[in-house]
C-alpha cells in the first residue's frame, strides 16, 4: 500500500460532492468520529495514516456546509427530527463498516463512499424539511425551534403569515350542544402558546370574553337562538402578537322535529277514518317514508313463521287431547266390565239361595 494511500484518500476526498450538513451537531456523530480515531483505526490502519485520514473525513463533513441556498431545497437550518434521521443515517452505515473488521484500503474505500452517500441522504433529508415541515401554517404565527447548521445553535424562528384564519360557519339545532374548535394541525408544534380566547362579538363590534384557558374548544350546552350569531377565538404566544384568529358564525336552528310513528292500539282503517288515528311520538328529524320492500318481505316471512306456529301448537293440542280422551274411554270400559261380572256373580248366590229355600 505504501504512498499509494495518501494519494488514494486526497483522491477519493475531493470527489465528494459539495453539499451541507448539520450532522456535526450531533454528539453522538462527535462521539463516534473519536471512536473512530482512537479504537478503530488502530488495529486497521497504519499508524503514519490516522492524522491524514481524520482530517479529510471531518473535511469531507465540514464541506457537507456547501449546499446551495435554495427556498426549495436548503436554508441552512434544519429541525432537530431531520438532525436525528439524518445522524442516524450516518451512525448505521459507520457502525456497518466497523463491524466488518475491514482494513487498510479497502476501509479507506469504503468510508469514503459511505461519506458521499450520506451527503446525498442529508440533502434529500433537508429538502423534505424545507418543503413539508419549515414553517408548515398556512396562517398565523408559528414559533418554530429550528437548528441553524452554521453554529450548531437552537433558535425560536417566527413563521409569521396572515393572523386571520379565516370564518367557519356553525349550525346547530335548539336545545343541542354547541362546539367551537380553534385548534389547527401545527399548535401542538408551535413553542410559546399560551391561552385560547373566545369572544362574542356583538353589531356594534364590541366583544365580550366568553372563555379562556388551555383548551382550544368552547362548548355551550342545550343553546337557544340568543346564542346566534359571531364568535372570534384568539390563540395568544408570549410575544405580543397572537398565534391564530379565527371566526365563527353561529346559526341556530328550531328545536328538530319529532317524528310520529303509529302506536301499538291504533284502531283498523275500517273502524276509524284517517284524521282520526293518534299517533305516538319518537325522536328524529326525519319524514315518515313509505314502507321498504324489504320491510314488507320480513314481515310477511314474520306472519308466516307465526301462523306455521299456532297451527302446530293446535295440531300437537289435539294429538294429545285425542290420545287422553282415547285412555279415558278404554278406562270406562274398563270400569263397566268389571261391575258387570261383579253383578252376575252376586246373582249366582241368590239363586241358589232361593232353590235351596224352596226345597
Amino acid at each position: 500500500m505504501g504512498p499509494r494511500l495518501p494519494l488514494l484518500v486526497a483522491a477519493l476526498a475531493s470527489c465528494l460532492l459539495p453539499a451541507r450538513t448539520c450532522v456535526l451537531c450531533d454528539t453522538k456523530v462527535v462521539e463516534a468520529l473519536n471512536n473512530l480515531e482512537m479504537d478503530y483505526l488502530p488495529g486497521h490502519l497504519g499508524a503514519e495514516h490516522h492524522k491524514n485520514l481524520m482530517k479529510r473525513v471531518k473535511q469531507a463533513l465540514q464541506d457537507f456546509k456547501e449546499l446551495p441556498f435554495d427556498e426549495d431545497s436548503y436554508l441552512g437550518v434544519v429541525d432537530e427530527p431531520t438532525l436525528e434521521k439524518a445522524s442516524w443515517s450516518l451512525l448505521k452505515d459507520l457502525k456497518r463498516i466497523t463491524d466488518s473488521e475491514v482494513k487498510g484500503e479497502l476501509f479507506v474505500k469504503e468510508l469514503f463512499w459511505m461519506l458521499h452517500l450520506q451527503k446525498d441522504t442529508f440533502a434529500r433529508y433537508a429538502a423534505h424539511f424545507q418543503k413539508e415541515d419549515f414553517c408548515p401554517n398556512e396562517c398565523g404565527m408559528m414559533l418554530q425551534t429550528l437548528i441553524w447548521c452554521s453554529n450548531c445553535k437552537k433558535q425560536v424562528h417566527a413563521c409569521r403569515k396572515s393572523l386571520d384564519c379565516g370564518e367557519r360557519k356553525v349550525k346547530v339545532h335548539e336545545m343541542e350542544d354547541m362546539i367551537l374548535d380553534c385548534e389547527l394541525n401545527w399548535h401542538h408544534a408551535s413553542q410559546g402558546l399560551t391561552d385560547y380566547s373566545f369572544y362574542r362579538v356583538w353589531r356594534n363590534k364590541s366583544e365580550t370574553l366568553v372563555s379562556k384557558g388551555k383548551e382550544p374548544t368552547l362548548t355551550k350546552i342545550m343553546v337557544d337562538p340568543l346564542d346566534a350569531g359571531t364568535y372570534r377565538c384568539q390563540l395568544d404566544t408570549v410575544q405580543s402578537s397572537p398565534a391564530t384568529v379565527i371566526r365563527f358564525h353561529v346559526t341556530v336552528l328550531p328545536k328538530r322535529i319529532e317524528e310520529e310513528i303509529p302506536s301499538s292500539n291504533i284502531p283498523s282503517q275500517d273502524e276509524v277514518a284517517p284524521s282520526e288515528v293518534t299517533w305516538g311520538v319518537t325522536k328524529s328529524s326525519t319524514t315518515l317514508q313509505s314502507p321498504q320492500p324489504e320491510n314488507i318481505l320480513r314481515g310477511r316471512l314474520v306472519g308466516l313463521l307465526i301462523w306455521i306456529s299456532v297451527v302446530l301448537i293446535a295440531g300437537i293440542a289435539t294429538a294429545i287431547f285425542c290420545y287422553r280422551s282415547e285412555k279415558v274411554m278404554d278406562s270406562i270400559k274398563s270400569w263397566l266390565g268389571t261391575g258387570s261380572e261383579a253383578a252376575q256373580s252376586s246373582q249366582v248366590p241368590e239363586e241358589k239361595d232361593t232353590e235351596s229355600r224352596s226345597q
